[in-house]
C-alpha cells in the first residue's frame, strides 16, 4: 500500500522572499502572500502543518485599491465601551498606518486558529524601501509573474 508522505514541522525548509507592492493590487498582492505563508506553493504541503515560507513585504504604502475603495470601504472597530465604534476609511488606514493595512488583509485569508497565528509571524511589512533582513539573503519574488 502507498501512503501520502506528510510534511513533519521539523524537517520543514523555510525559504525568504522579498516581494515589491508597488502598483499591485491589494487583493492580488494577499492572496498570493497568503498562499506563501501557508505553504501551498510547496509539493510538501500539508493542511495541519506549517510548511510556508516568510515573507517580507516593502513599499506598502504604494499598494493599489481599485474602484472607489480608497473612500468607500470603511474598517469598523469597537472598544466594548457605549459608543466606542470607530470606523476608519481604506485610503486613511493606507495612509496613516500602512503596515497595518497590508498585514490585516492578509491575516484574513489565513486560517483562524492557532496554525493561523504561527503563519502570520512569518510575515514583515514595510511601509518603506528598506528592510532589516539582508543577513537572511532574501529572494525577490515578482508579484506581476504569479497573478
Amino acid at each position: 500500500m502507498r501512503t501520502t508522505p506528510l510534511a513533519k514541522a521539523s524537517e520543514v525548509e523555510r525559504k525568504w522572499y522579498v516581494i515589491d507592492g508597488e502598483d499591485v493590487v491589494l487583493g492580488r498582492l494577499s492572496s498570493v502572500v497568503a498562499a506563501i505563508l501557508r505553504g501551498k506553493n510547496k509539493p510538501t504541503y500539508t493542511p495541519n502543518v506549517d510548511t510556508g515560507d516568510n515573507v517580507i513585504i516593502i513599499n506598502a504604502d504604494k499598494v493599489k485599491l481599485t474602484g472607489k475603495k480608497a473612500k468607500g470601504k470603511i474598517y469598523y472597530s469597537h472598544s466594548d465601551h457605549p459608543g466606542g465604534l470607530k470606523s476608519i476609511s481604506a485610503g486613511e488606514k493606507r495612509a496613516t498606518k500602512p503596515e497595518l493595512f497590508v498585514e490585516d488583509s492578509i491575516r484574513g485569508m489565513l486560517p483562524k486558529n492557532s496554525l493561523g497565528r504561527k503563519e502570520i509571524m512569518k510575515l514583515h511589512v514595510y511601509a518603506g524601501s528598506d528592510h532589516k533582513h539582508q543577513a537572511q539573503n532574501p529572494e525577490t519574488l515578482d508579484i506581476n509573474k504569479l497573478i
